[in-house]
């Protein structure tokens, strides 16, 4: 059965305003350093920093990169920037909760969760918890068996069951 199903991509959606719109511009502005008109992954970044409080991994400024930039584009223009972080910041917060769970879990900022990293987590919030419970919550996680657990995974397991929240 595929957990990680298009249903938990359905986000509640927060109105973007005015003011939100007037931010983005301004960040653009400040993060285009050279006023080549567009953003680089680097600037792509900084601007990410900006808006939200924190530094994308490599996963989401490659999937912001595809998304917004133009095939005959060296980077992401201030339009397609606008509607990407609308987007972004539109989306509920399930995500950026979701990554703060991950970012806790993986005390050795790998980008990966290991058996041990669950282990370590699950002993300080659930001490009294069986070892087998643990080691069942890291099979399912552990979708592919690799013993690596990916963001990817991780989302996919926290979101199961969470059609439209």
């Amino acid at each position: 059965m595929e957990m990680c199903s298009l249903t938990h991509f359905a986000r509640k959606q927060r109105e973007i305003t005015d003011i939100d719109k007037k931010k983005f511009e301004t960040v653009y502005e400040l993060c285009d350093t050279e006023k080549k008109g567009y953003l680089n992954r680097e600037d792509l970044k900084m601007a990410v920093v900006m808006l939200f409080g924190y530094k994308p991994s490599k996963s989401e400024t490659n999937m912001l990169m595809d998304q917004a930039q133009a095939k005959d584009s060296p980077g992401v223009c201030i339009e397609m920037f606008a509607c990407l972080m609308g987007r972004k910041l539109s989306s509920d917060d399930h995500y950026q909760k979701t990554r703060q769970i991950f970012n806790t879990f993986d005390v050795n900022c790998r980008g990966f969760l290991k058996l041990e990293d669950f282990r370590a987590a699950f002993s300080r919030v659930a001490p009294r918890l069986p070892e087998r419970t643990v080691l069942e919550a890291f099979r399912l996680a552990d979708q592919d068996s690799d013993g690596h657990v990916s963001f990817r995974d991780f989302e996919c397991v926290i979101s199961y069951g969470q059609a439209n929240s």
